[in-house]
């Protein structure tokens, strides 16, 4: 899988920074969201898809992988 994000929907709720610190930060300019690992491990996936979900503003985007 993979993580798109579409910052200029971004509202700066910090939820995705909540759920999964390793893969999402906040930029300090602008308060909107920072993509850190748009690949991240299988271990990690639960913790996108939650962040996802939780996001206000529908800026984070999981891609399943293509098989």
């Amino acid at each position: 899988m993979r993580i798109e994000i579409h910052r200029e929907r971004c509202i700066g709720a910090g939820m995705c920074v909540l759920t999964a610190p390793d893969l999402f930060d906040q930029s300090e300019d602008d308060g909107c969201v920072v993509l850190l690992n748009p690949e991240p491990a299988p271990d990690r996936h639960e913790a996108a898809k939650q962040a996802e979900s939780l996001c206000p503003s529908g800026t984070i985007e999981v891609v399943p992988d293509e098989d």
